[in-house]
């Protein structure tokens, strides 16, 4: 199989907050793709965030795409020269308040949407997580912190009172991470 090739690429639309990308493909069987889209984006960090009592705090924000409210894992993207655990130390202090001693530990690194993005999220883990600061928010940010017992997560996925698919796959990695660590030992 070969790669599809690109003879011509423009921009539509370029933003802070993203740029729209329009390519001319030719696919490996000679077939001509006038106007492919590419939606270009810079990689997202995200956290879960354990308190010492196995709680995991989580962030509540109205998002307008969907125009309801979410209850999500701490997230961000990294500001100049900011490597993704920098950007998700930072992200987690100014959206919680919450920090750890230890050092975050990369849960994966994953494409979101590789058919039309550009970027990925990376997960990191937090373990014995405790609020040592005030929140400080961008002037944008209207965020509550709320702290779930970590027991109490899947049946709110399932119910769907969680249905942020970034919330819901990092909690799973993090629960895969503890189960890995307890056949280990």
């Amino acid at each position: 199989m070969e790669k599809w090739r690109k003879v011509a690429s423009d921009y539509v639309f370029k933003s802070p907050f993203g740029n729209l990308r329009k390519d001319k493909l030719v696919l490996p069987d000679g077939q001509l793709i006038d106007s492919y889209y590419v939606n270009e984006y810079d990689d997202w960090v995200n956290a879960v965030v354990l308190t010492k009592d196995q709680h995991m705090v989580l962030v509540r924000q109205y998002r307008h795409a969907a125009q309801d409210f979410f209850l999500e894992v701490p997230a961000g993207k990294a500001e100049a020269n900011e490597s993704h655990r920098e950007a998700i130390i930072r992200e987690v202090r100014e959206e919680t308040g919450y920090i750890s001693d230890s050092s975050p530990i990369k849960l994966g690194e994953f494409y979101v949407n590789p058919a039309t993005q550009t970027n990925k999220v990376i997960t990191f883990l937090f373990l014995d997580a405790y609020q040592a600061f005030e929140q400080d928010l961008d002037p944008t940010e209207f965020i509550d912190i709320h702290l779930i017992d970590i027991e109490e997560m899947e049946k709110m996925i399932a119910s769907g009172e969680i249905n942020q698919l970034f919330t819901a796959s990092a909690y799973y990695m993090a629960k895969s991470y503890f189960m890995t660590r307890l056949k280990e030992n």
